[in-house]
């Protein structure tokens, strides 16, 4: 990888801090579901659940399509790909203090053992 970090959209991190848009994020993992379906499985009431709903879309997070009557939320996999990207950026640092201190540990050991 590049020495560039990838473009993360800081907000999205600051929208999924708040436990209930995260446990909403959570649901639509498996699919699409309507304002309804998401405020009866968090026990929340319908205009809860819409502010939630509005904010995580305000964020790029969801998107809505309208069925008749109902307002139906999936979740983008744009900003989620952008994240795990960001994340990726870090992976080769952490992997190799992980090594330098897993060595390190092998080193302590060597010289508990002579």
């Amino acid at each position: 990888m590049s020495g560039k970090i990838p473009d993360m959209d800081v907000t999205m991190l600051s929208a999924l801090a708040e436990p209930t848009r995260k446990k909403i994020v959570e649901l639509l993992r498996d699919g699409p579901l309507s304002v309804g379906e998401i405020a009866e499985r968090l026990g929340l009431r319908q205009p809860q659940a819409s502010k939630h709903l509005k904010v995580l879309s305000d964020n790029g997070i969801l998107e809505m399509t309208a069925e008749a009557n109902r307002r139906i939320y999936k979740l983008r996999s744009e900003p989620f790909q952008a994240m795990n990207d960001w994340l990726k950026s870090f992976r080769g640092v952490m992997e190799d203090r992980f090594d330098k201190l897993d060595q390190y540990l092998r080193d302590m050991q060597d010289q508990d053992q002579r």
